[in-house]
């Protein structure tokens, strides 16, 4: 008896017992999966030049585009925070039939091409666009500029924080709520006082993931922003640039992916680090 005692904690271990289970055939292909994600990054790093990384990531030409980059994937970010939280409450809280749709629509951008959602926003906001006309007459152009950056990264970004919230939300026991309505407190009380921090977690994690995603993007912004220094020239578009002869030099492009990774990389960190029994 006391041996089965002394034995019940190691059985009781998930994660060795699922290892344990694996067939051993499988870490072939594992092996090779690993590589594949792994070795174009290897790659890169072989082809930079690391004496003169620093003189590439303070050149003009680079320190304009990751200040733009960062602006307006802040500003991005904000807005998607605004109109992402309440979007995913929403769908998480609305009929199966009705957040079914919700969430079609919502996660639509993420299956299409980026230069598809481009397009769309070119056919919404430009100048002979469904809305973009009589924006035109009211002296609002929006293409081509520095919003037209901004309006693409939400439009990008936007599913992964909705999808980050919902999925923290529907995880929530709603007792809490109940019981605070069952108190006196009004809906925005519950919402602010409740709701808001049970979901802060994924709602940290939604945030930081939209910001990682606005930073990068690069299809929808070449097609409805362009591609002008110092006004919608972002690092991707840079690091597009400089591959096709023009603008900042190859040295200075793969210096800017060097620092879009490092930046994925910190994302997957906090990410990892906030999210629900998430193990150290």
């Amino acid at each position: 008896m006391t041996q089965t005692a002394h034995r019940q904690p190691a059985l009781l271990r998930p994660s060795r017992s699922v290892q344990g289970r694996l067939p051993v055939w499988l870490l072939v292909p594992a092996g090779i999966g690993a590589v594949v994600l792994v070795l174009p990054f290897i790659a890169l790093l072989t082809r930079l030049q690391w004496s003169e990384m620093l003189s590439a990531i303070v050149s003009p030409q680079a320190q304009q585009a990751l200040g733009l980059s960062l602006l307006t994937a802040s500003m991005a970010t904000v807005v998607c925070v605004i109109l992402g939280i309440p979007l995913a409450m929403l769908i998480a809280r609305s009929s199966n039939g009705v957040s079914a749709v919700l969430r079609t629509l919502t996660t639509l951008p993420l299956v299409l091409p980026p230069l598809v959602g481009g397009i769309a926003l070119l056919a919404l906001l430009g100048r002979n666009g469904l809305l973009g006309g009589a924006l035109e007459v009211l002296g609002l152009r929006i293409p081509f500029t520095t919003t037209a950056v901004v309006i693409a990264q939400v439009f990008v970004a936007l599913p992964f924080l909705v999808i980050s919230v919902e999925g923290s939300l529907r995880t929530i026991d709603t007792g809490h709520e109940l019981v605070a309505s069952s108190l006196g407190a009004s809906r925005m009380t519950v919402f602010r006082r409740v709701t808001l921090p049970l979901a802060a977690p994924g709602i940290l994690a939604g945030t930081v993931l939209c910001f990682a995603r606005a930073l990068g993007e690069f299809g929808a912004t070449a097609l409805f922003a362009g591609n002008a220094p110092g006004v919608t020239r972002t690092m991707p578009l840079a690091i597009y640039t400089a591959f096709n002869g023009a603008g900042v030099d190859e040295d200075t492009a793969i210096a800017l992916s060097l620092m879009l990774i490092l930046v994925a990389i910190a994302v997957l960190v906090l990410m990892r680090g906030w999210r629900p029994g998430a193990v150290q």
